[in-house]
């Protein structure tokens, strides 16, 4: 009878610790997809920006034919962004920054393209280049707002994966930690703007 009693405390020992691993293990790929889900949505919104780029350049070229040194900066620097590919299987610290170094350029080129327009008053005023402009500015804010929400998802995957006894299994498993997006150097500063 005793040993009965013995075989089903094992029994059931063996059930439960299956049903907290099984348990455990589906919470952890729940949120490791969440976070993958964050990051497509951050290199959709990049995607955007890379698709209107063309428009705008196109938009600019027929009033500042003068500044196609510009022009073409913004064209490399967006065929550079676009060629860097990365998603969570293959993320380094490495590969991060050289994304981010990308899109920072690409933002950057896109900057002086659109300060542009101070030197040229018909393009200020052209309907495309305005809608452009605003389609492009609530790209950035997209942009930053699916960084945002990346981050959010990667802190609470890392949580999960490491907190304990959570973290045994994620070893295990394989589970490993994400990179959150971080600011680009410099970014504290604020940008001078000169007249």
């Amino acid at each position: 009878m005793k040993k009965n009693k013995t075989l089903i405390f094992i029994i059931a020992a063996i059930i439960l610790i299956g049903a907290w691993a099984a348990s455990t293990y589906n919470s952890m790929v729940g949120v490791q997809e969440n976070a993958t889900t964050a990051f497509a949505n951050v290199q959709s919104t990049y995607q955007r920006r890379a698709d209107l780029i063309p428009n705008l350049v196109e938009t600019v070229k027929g009033y500042a034919a003068h500044e196609k040194q510009t022009l073409e900066d913004v064209v490399a620097a967006r065929s550079k962004a676009t060629q860097i590919t990365i998603d969570p299987s293959n993320m380094t610290p490495e590969k991060l920054k050289e994304f981010q170094q990308a899109q920072g350029e690409l933002g950057s080129a896109l900057g002086r393209l659109l300060a542009i327009q101070e030197n040229y008053p018909d393009l200020k005023a052209n309907e495309n280049f305005r809608d452009l402009q605003k389609q492009l500015e609530g790209t950035e804010n997209r942009i930053n707002e699916a960084r945002s929400k990346y981050n959010v998802a990667v802190q609470q995957y890392n949580v999960v994966i490491r907190s304990f006894p959570t973290n045994i299994l994620s070893r295990m498993f394989g589970f490993s930690q994400m990179m959150k997006y971080e600011a680009e150097a410099g970014a504290e500063k604020a940008p001078q703007v000169k007249f």
